[in-house]
């Protein structure tokens, strides 16, 4: 793997306190942050899998790949020059790999079987990782017994592209993720590494499960619209209220987290935006909203600079949730 699969793109200003770079900057000279600390995330997140994967030339070659955007003087590129040239001195001394499952030909007629035990061990295995499917199942279970079998699965569907939504953005930054957990009464996570990643993108990821969250509820009223079946503007009704709530600025929700990118001007725009929605659709849920960023207003947690599209991708992920609750109204998570 070469340097050329991590294709590099000029950064002009520092990604965390804004200060110009000068071209091939690695360190900002300001607040000394490393300059492609994200893309360097993605080189270490590849070359450790194809560790795991016994692909140890390609780590090495994965890891070389990330000394250009280091000090060469500095401990991280130390430590990546040791860590290659233990890859390189494993790789070449490594004993020819042994067939797989050339243990299982010993065992004459009975290696297919054999074989298929190995399998299914490895297949159990990965079943046993996938705590997802788990927990979305009791999830599924525990709303099935408390609002029926339609909206049980609808709700706990809908809150799954929720996850998928964080999940896919992560994912198609080159970032390391595990699939959504589920908590029952709780709602759901995706664990994932967030180390490097600057203030924007984790407010960018952030916003990606509301958005997501906001197409599922659109689809619900767009089927309440044509069939004027109740479960679906109830689904609908549901998920744009609790993709709104989600949104307060406070701890660690959605809203909290992207609200961490905005400085204390944008905050005053979120302010009103909220307003304005809560005037539209009469609903406390954007009052709630709006509470979180007076609160957000007074911390002392402002960015060395905020970020305009982060603020109009808040406004506009707001808005849009609005406009399903304006067309399908109702007190809170349930429709009239």
């Amino acid at each position: 793997m070469s340097s050329s699969a991590f294709p590099i793109e000029p950064i002009r200003n520092c990604h965390n306190c804004g200060a110009p770079l000068a071209l091939g900057a690695v360190v900002c000279p300001q607040c000394h942050a490393l300059v492609h600390s994200e893309e360097l995330v993605r080189i270490s997140t590849a070359a450790k899998a194809l560790e795991e994967q016994g692909e140890l030339l390609k780590a090495h070659e994965a890891w070389l790949s990330a000394l250009p955007l280091l000090p060469p003087d500095s401990t991280q590129a130390e430590w990546i020059r040791g860590q290659a040239y233990k890859l390189e001195i494993t790789a070449k001394n490594a004993p020819p790999a042994a067939p797989k499952y050339g243990w299982a030909k010993k065992l004459g007629p009975l290696a297919p079987i054999a074989i298929l035990l190995a399998k299914g061990k490895s297949l159990l295995f990965v079943l046993f990782k996938l705590k997802f499917l788990l927990s979305l199942l009791s999830f599924v279970w525990i709303y099935w017994l408390l609002y029926g079998p339609k909206f049980g699965i609808g709700f706990a569907a809908l809150i799954l592209i929720h996850e998928m939504g964080h999940y896919v953005d992560i994912k198609r930054r080159g970032l390391p993720a595990d699939m959504p957990v589920f908590l029952p009464g709780f709602g759901a996570y995706v664990r994932w590494q967030a180390l490097g990643v600057t203030r924007q993108t984790r407010a960018e990821i952030s916003l990606a499960g509301p958005l997501a969250g906001f197409i599922g509820a659109a689809i619900c009223a767009a089927v309440w619209f044509s069939t004027h079946d109740g479960i679906w503007g109830a689904l609908a009704r549901a998920s744009a209220w609790l993709n709104v709530v989600n949104l307060t600025p406070v701890w660690m929700l959605d809203g909290g987290q992207a609200a961490n990118a905005l400085d204390k001007s944008q905050r005053f725009v979120l302010l009103a935006a909220c307003l304005g929605l809560a005037a539209l659709t009469r609903d406390w849920s954007f009052a709630i909203v709006a509470a979180g960023t007076v609160y957000r207003l007074f911390t002392k947690d402002l960015p060395p600079q905020g970020s305009p599209g982060v603020t109009g991708y808040f406004v506009a992920v707001l808005a849009a949730l609005a406009v399903v609750m304006y067309f399908i109204p109702g007190q809170g998570f349930r429709p009239r």
